[in-house]
């Protein structure tokens, strides 16, 4: 058995026994593109099942979340149909492991982007709405103990991702100063502001088609994009999540 097959069993065993695994890092010293590798055939296996690719989230938008996994770049995983919440529905925490709260914008893409494109042809090309990333790993005590091939390997930690109402996505100006505001169960708790996400969250997905190119993939109409945190991830617990951003709306999920 390749040591790619090796990996893609140790990830696919916890998800059928919703048990944690150990980190692959002390046993599978592999590269980033071979943890690419192991992200792409798990993918195409749960396409196989009855899934489908629905687009792509980025994450380590921020020096901070960069420095805990020893890169200068963010990372992208893989939104399958079944990762997509809903906004104003109830989810129940335990189909996951130890997820946390990443408030995001979501862009929806409505014509395929070429793999040049500038900000204005992704601007001009997709809507944008108010997110709520989940994200889940499926390795023991993973954040912030994870490396780099620890996340890619197990699909960036795609949990679940909340997707709100879309609208016309904003001027580059407007889109890198959207402000946001966190509730929990009806209490201010975190701030933030689009410029965390790269400076611009445009940017972040400008990386995202160029990275997806080396890996002959490309964001296609249809697609959604899951942009980069406004602020450090924290854990998820029971209740009720709104995060709000200025001129684009609101979402809400309710996790039991």
């Amino acid at each position: 058995m390749s040591k790619i097959s090796e990996i893609l069993v140790h990830i696919e065993t916890a998800y059928r026994t919703q048990q944690p695994v150990p980190f692959i890092r002390d046993n599978y010293p592999i590269s980033e593109e071979e943890a690419y590798q192991v992200q792409h055939a798990f993918i195409e296996r749960r396409v196989h099942k009855g899934d489908a690719v629905a687009g792509y989230k980025i994450s380590m938008t921020s020096k901070e979340t960069q420095a805990i996994a020893n890169t200068n770049e963010p990372a992208y995983g893989t939104i399958l149909t079944s990762h997509i919440l809903q906004a104003d529905t109830e989810y129940a925490l335990f189909h996951l492991f130890q997820p946390l709260i990443e408030p995001e914008l979501i862009f929806f893409v409505n014509e395929d982007i070429t793999a040049s494109a500038d900000t204005q042809e992704i601007i001009e090309k997709t809507s944008i709405a108010p997110g709520i990333e989940i994200p889940d790993a499926r390795y023991i005590d993973w954040f912030p103990h994870f490396s780099l091939i620890d996340l890619l390997a197990d699909n960036t930690a795609t949990g679940r991702i909340v997707v709100g109402d879309p609208v016309p996505t904003p001027s580059f100006e407007k889109l890198g100063a959207v402000d946001l505001d966190l509730k929990y169960n009806g209490i201010p708790t975190h701030t933030g502001s689009s410029s965390a996400v790269l400076g611009n969250p445009v940017y972040a997905v400008k990386w995202l088609i160029e990275k997806l190119a080396e890996h002959n993939r490309s964001l296609q109409k249809g697609m959604v994009i899951s942009s980069g945190t406004f602020i450090p991830p924290f854990r998820a617990k029971a209740g009720e999540y709104i995060t709000s951003y200025r001129d684009i709306g609101e979402v809400k999920i309710t996790l039991i």
